[in-house]
């Protein structure tokens, strides 16, 4: 059976995860850089192997960590009310109220996913006199805090420094993403311990000293809930489990061919009429976020250091709305009939200006993602509408590429009247858009040449190539349901073993690539069953090529770890995939 899931009560699987015991002799260890230490195993340890281990156990490991000699054989111990003690500067960063929803996330984690009862509770904002006593968690703001051991703060946001001593916790970070992912770290050290030694009782942790941050700004996962709608709660227990992770950009696909899913004022009929149907029902009753909805989402993520982007695909894969207002339509056939807007009609940018002014209101986001692929399938009509023709004729566009050009670039400025960028697929290269004010997702894996292009062009990018990064695509050869490239799939390891500049090193790069993201698209994902096997464990090893450097990367040591989290999935109620044992959680097929 499920837990029940909403925004305090879903049993936190963002805040929990393995203690190592065992002690790092400095003498014996090589660069941190490596992340491959020597170290000298303690006396009287646990003999489960788990407890031997030579890194913390994190995911995603961090990137610099150490375990002192002089630490052998001591740990930090949680209470039953160890509190949580802030100086006067994070106590600016982290506000009353982020800390009340941190603390009943944690608590509900501890004390329900992990059968323990710990508070936890933020006891407030003290001197430094005060935070020195012993057996609290403390938090100093310290800019620039990632700068140590020659970790030098490379300007992503949420690098943390957490230093595990015997009478108290230290976390030091220059922002309030920071101080939580120095948290999430903690509790997974002190959640795997509980779930690996069953102990009921007072959580020991080792003595770990970790300077951390991420190796990219853009750690992502789009979930497409045009083609089937799942819901607020199940969306927040994926950021939930996204914060678990340490990503960080949540990209919401909400609009498609099968359905419209949020509430836009002044245009009733878009859901209304466009909310009805999935991708597998064309009659399913309508589903759709109302303008509360989402904002709780968005609130919600924003405290969990999360970035909500959402999706208005424009000038294709617009069927649900043209069924809602059929005078915005650029036509299209067979399957793809109704699949473009008009790219004529001054009222069609009228119509999606409002949205997108709307939207940001709603939303609240900086970005908006345009979309901008695929229009080919479904603009064949435009030359047979006398609007398009007489468009063409006006600007001089020689085919529908230049009209499908031209489209985009008007939306773009009416969307960067209301926010600050806007993103597109790898299609939007072409478009002529302002490099300086547009992202390009590269997703087309087969054309490499899109990718050079929009680096080449200038274009900040993320990456999201089908293979490995789509994750409708199925993980293991023996499946049967969702998608393969010529027998290509996206298996857990060649997620974990992702590597942005293997595409980019030999280009001549104008632009950065500022991440990574996997794109959950959901025609073959009708159920949250199938929602969740086809995310877990996929989205911890996304995590580990977002966060980790490669040298620091270890794959034998992520399986290790990831062993504990399974556990976590089952408390939690997932229907996750077995890497280690298949036939326990055979395929969903729908």
């Amino acid at each position: 059976m499920k837990f029940s899931l909403n925004r305090l009560s879903f049993y936190l699987s963002c805040i929990a995860a393995g203690s190592v015991l065992l002690i790092a002799n400095p003498s014996l260890a090589g660069p941190l850089d490596s992340g491959h230490a020597n170290y000298v195993h303690a006396e009287n340890f646990s003999t489960d192997k788990f407890f031997r281990d030579t890194m913390p156990a994190i995911i995603p490991l961090p990137n610099h960590y150490e375990l002192p000699e002089k630490f052998a054989g001591k740990y930090f111990v949680f209470k039953k009310s160890t509190p949580i003690v802030l100086d006067q500067k994070a106590g600016v960063v982290i506000d009353a109220d982020v800390r009340r929803q941190w603390q009943a996330l944690i608590k509900k984690n501890i004390s329900v996913l992990l059968g323990l009862d710990v508070d936890l509770p933020f006891a407030g904002v003290s001197d430094k006199n005060s935070a020195k006593q012993a057996g609290r968690i403390v938090m100093r703001y310290l800019e620039n805090s990632g700068t140590r051991n020659g970790e030098k703060h490379n300007g992503n946001k949420g690098h943390y420094q957490l230093q595990i001593l015997p009478d108290q916790v230290v976390i030091t970070a220059g922002d309030a993403t920071g101080f939580f992912y120095g948290l999430i770290s903690l509790m997974q050290l002190g959640g795997h311990y509980a779930v690996n030694s069953g102990s009921k009782n007072d959580l020991r942790i080792a003595c770990w000293q970790i300077t951390d941050q991420p190796n990219y700004q853009w750690r992502g996962l789009m979930l497409d809930e045009s083609r089937h709608f799942f819901g607020k709660s199940e969306v927040e227990k994926l950021l939930t489990w996204m914060a678990y992770y340490k990503l960080n950009k949540f990209h919401w696909h909400l609009t498609d061919e099968p359905a419209w899913r949020f509430e836009v004022p002044g245009y009733p009929m878009l859901t209304r009429i466009g909310a009805v149907g999935n991708k597998t029902d064309s009659t399913a009753a309508a589903r759709y976020y109302n303008d509360e909805e989402i904002k709780e989402v968005v609130s919600y993520a924003k405290v969990l250091g999360i970035e909500v982007i959402p999706e208005i695909d424009m000038p294709g894969h617009a069927t649900a709305a043209n069924r809602a207002y059929p005078e915005n339509s650029g036509g299209g056939t067979g399957k793809f009939a109704n699949f473009t807007f008009n790219p004529g009609r001054d009222s069609t940018y009228s119509f999606l200006t409002h949205i997108l002014r709307e939207a940001r209101q709603i939303f609240g986001a900086d970005l908006v993602h345009l979309g901008g692929d695929e229009v080919s399938f479904g603009n064949g009509s435009w030359g047979e509408l006398p609007a398009v023709r007489q468009l063409m004729d006006h600007h001089q566009l020689k085919d529908n590429k230049a009209v499908e050009a031209y489209f985009l670039r008007r939306m773009a400025d009416s969307a960067l009247t209301f926010n600050r960028k806007i993103a597109t697929w790898d299609e939007g290269a072409d478009a002529g858009l302002n490099p300086k004010n547009t992202i390009i997702f590269w997703w087309r894996h087969d054309k490499l040449d899109a990718l050079k292009k929009a680096v080449q062009g200038g274009y900040d990018v993320v990456m999201c190539p089908r293979i490995p990064l789509y994750f409708d695509f199925v993980q293991d050869s023996s499946h049967l349901v969702g998608r393969k490239w010529s027998g290509a799939y996206a298996s857990l390891e060649q997620v974990f073993d992702f590597y942005p500049p293997a595409y980019t090193g030999h280009m001549d790069n104008i632009g950065s690539v500022l991440g990574l993201q996997a794109n959950l698209w959901t025609e073959t994902v009708q159920t949250t069953n199938r929602l969740d096997f086809m995310l877990f464990p996929r989205m911890a090893a996304l995590a580990a090529a977002g966060w980790t450097k490669p040298p620091v990367r270890n794959f034998s040591h992520f399986e290790k770890v990831l062993k504990s989290d399974l556990k976590l999935y089952q408390k939690a109620g997932l229907y996750y995939y077995n890497p280690f044992a298949p036939a326990l959680t055979p395929e969903p097929t729908k």
